[in-house]
């Protein structure tokens, strides 16, 4: 079976991460966002994948090339965003047989792709808290019987997971009329195939839509959860390292750093001296965390410098950002209550109750600089020396 997996979108929601990285692209763990979702299709069976790339295509095709893990990659260009089904369609000519289709900013459980892929006609499900939020799914004797977006009354709790597996005659069904949205949903895809089918739900307990900058946190947390103590990299006797570490071959730990896992330095990257690193942590390549810093539960990008006696907590720093000695991230409010964030001009709740700052690619700050939480900081921002930093820039 070929895979296509979208991964052709921008990801406005998860800015200012995305603002030259694709989102799917941006780091969870040893690997890109999307890269998760390629080895779960790889493992399951793809013989093929087919990438579908757009935004900052090039960056998709320089990690994947023409070859994967021993698979062939195929690219295929989705002009607009337009949709799911529009994204699909734009891979159609490589379609000549039963397929799965994959979103490359979604985590899902490889136990499920495994099974979905086996059960195909299918559809991958998890039953949510709130499934208004959702595709709604409909069963009778295991079989699906409906799909819903997101109704105001929903049928069941069963939620579409955003991942397919459709038999051949479905690529004849992927130029569907425009939604409601202004876009051409897959899900119009599914209801035919539904109709002309028996789809099975394939129910997985662990999935992720990744949108959010604090989603991407989560993510991390989740797959950094899942590491294996490895050390190959070199660490100082003077160092102590406590619990599911990674420290990849070519990375430093130096005198006096403590790291409590699960935490991955990557190949490249520097951590110390008298560090400390905790939580669910990556420090990217080539990423450096100087003397006395701490830093707790964060995503550092590559090439990102966090200086000398600085804090940063439940964070999430773009590449090559660098933080002036002293800098410190405030992550918790005073009355206790969850952290908003600023999403397409609107602040919203992120549902936790730390949750530090956001910077995109590049941003500085100058020493002494105090972040409060919440914080987007676009790309290139900077701050004087000494500066509260309290409204986004």
């Amino acid at each position: 079976m070929k895979a296509v997996v979208l991964a052709a979108g921008e990801g406005t929601r998860i800015r200012p991460l995305s603002g030259s990285v694709p989102k799917p692209m941006l780091p969870v763990a040893d690997r890109p966002l999307v890269a998760h979702t390629v080895d779960a299709a790889i493992d399951a069976g793809a013989e093929e994948l087919v990438l579908v790339v757009g935004y900052e295509a090039d960056t998709v095709r320089e990690y994947f090339e023409d070859s994967y893990r021993g698979v062939p990659v195929t690219y295929a260009i989705q002009e607009g965003q337009d949709g799911t089904a529009d994204a699909v369609n734009a891979a159609s000519e490589h379609l000549d047989g039963p397929f799965a289709v994959l979103n490359g900013d979604n985590l899902y459980d490889p136990a499920a792709i495994d099974a979905l892929f086996d059960a195909c006609p299918a559809v991958c499900a998890v039953e949510v808290e709130n499934p208004s939020n959702y595709g709604v799914l409909s069963t009778e004797d295991d079989t699906i019987v409906d799909i819903v977006e997101k109704p105001a009354e929903p049928p069941t709790n069963l939620a579409n997971a955003g991942a397919y597996a459709f038999p051949e005659r479905a690529r004849e069904w992927l130029e569907v009329p425009t939604s409601e949205r202004g876009e051409h949903e897959i899900t119009d895809v599914l209801a035919r195939v539904i109709d002309e089918f028996a789809v099975t739900p394939v129910t997985t307990d662990r999935w992720m839509d990744v949108g959010r900058p604090w989603e991407l946190l989560e993510a991390n947390e989740w797959k950094l959860g899942e590491l294996d103590r490895r050390i190959e990299g070199e660490v100082s006797d003077a160092a102590q390292l406590e619990g599911d570490v990674v420290v990849e071959e070519g990375a430093t730990v130096k005198p006096g750093v403590v790291i409590e896992g699960p935490a991955l330095v990557r190949s490249g990257a520097t951590v110390g001296p008298n560090a400390y690193v905790r939580g669910a942590t990556l420090v990217d390549e080539d990423a450096s965390v100087g003397n006395a810093v701490e830093i707790k539960n964060s995503v550092l990008s590559r090439g990102t410098s966090v200086s000398h006696l600085s804090y940063v907590g439940d964070s999430v720093l773009g590449r090559n950002v660098n933080f002036g000695a002293g800098t410190t991230v405030a992550n918790l409010r005073h009355d206790d209550e969850a952290i908003k964030f600023t999403v397409k001009g609107e602040r919203i709740s992120t549902g936790r109750r730390k949750f530090g700052v956001v910077a995109g690619d590049e941003v500085k700050t100058g020493i002494n600089t105090s972040l409060t939480p919440g914080l987007k900081l676009d790309a290139g921002a900077t701050s004087k020396p000494g500066e509260v930093v309290e409204r986004d820039r």
